[in-house]
């Protein structure tokens, strides 16, 4: 998986520590998300610009639950985001 696949897997993953499985099914709403394993955590992102799409997931997320589920993310990453070049950084998670 690339960077952006496990920075995807990772914020789902954390979303579904909170909400349960019911993360899988709204990151599988996201255009550009494919999920391809849920019980492994195996996703591709796909379609378009990878960092409109961590975007694209994060605001899923934030719809649902509000602005504490924006930060969830961002902590839920922290440490990969750094392995990114500043331009590869989706401005959800700067």
């Amino acid at each position: 998986m690339s960077t952006i696949d496990t920075i995807a897997s990772r914020i789902i993953k954390e979303q579904e520590l909170i909400i349960g499985s019911l993360a899988w099914d709204e990151a599988r709403k996201v255009h550009g998300i494919n999920v391809t394993d849920s019980k492994s955590g195996q996703v591709h992102v796909q379609n378009g610009d990878p960092r409109e799409v961590i975007n694209k997931l994060v605001n899923q997320y934030e719809l649902l639950f509000g602005r504490a589920s924006r930060e969830v993310c961002r902590q839920a990453v922290a440490g990969m985001v750094s392995q990114l070049q500043p331009t590869e950084v989706p401005s959800s998670l700067a």
